[in-house]
C-alpha cells in the first residue's frame, strides 16, 4: 500500500473536504482513518489537509505546480473506492 501513496514531484497539497456524521462521507472518514499516517509517513514535506463540515460533499482536492488544481467527487463511495480516486489523482502530474 505504501508504494500507492507515493506521491508524484509536482503535487504540491492535498485537501480532503468532508462531512464528520454524514452516510455519504463514510467510506472517506474510514479512507482517511486507515491510510492517511501512510500517506504521510511516505510524503512528509506534502501537505495533506482535512477539512470536515457539516453537510460538506466529500471531494478530494490535489495542487500541483504552477497552481493547476484537480478534483474528485467521493459522495457515497466505499473505502476502496475512495482509494482508488486519491491514488489516481495524486499519481498525475
Amino acid at each position: 500500500m505504501s508504494a500507492k501513496y507515493a506521491f508524484t514531484k509536482s503535487l504540491k497539497e492535498v485537501r480532503f473536504l468532508f462531512c464528520q456524521t454524514s452516510d455519504h462521507s463514510a467510506g472517506t472518514r474510514t479512507f482517511l482513518s486507515r491510510a492517511y499516517p501512510t500517506m504521510k509517513k511516505n510524503n512528509p514535506q506534502t501537505p495533506i489537509m482535512i477539512r470536515e463540515a457539516s453537510g460538506t460533499e466529500p471531494r478530494v482536492f490535489a495542487r500541483y505546480e504552477f497552481g493547476r488544481e484537480e478534483h474528485e467527487s467521493l459522495a457515497g463511495l466505499s473505502d476502496k473506492e475512495v482509494e482508488d480516486k486519491v491514488t489516481g489523482l495524486v499519481k498525475r502530474s
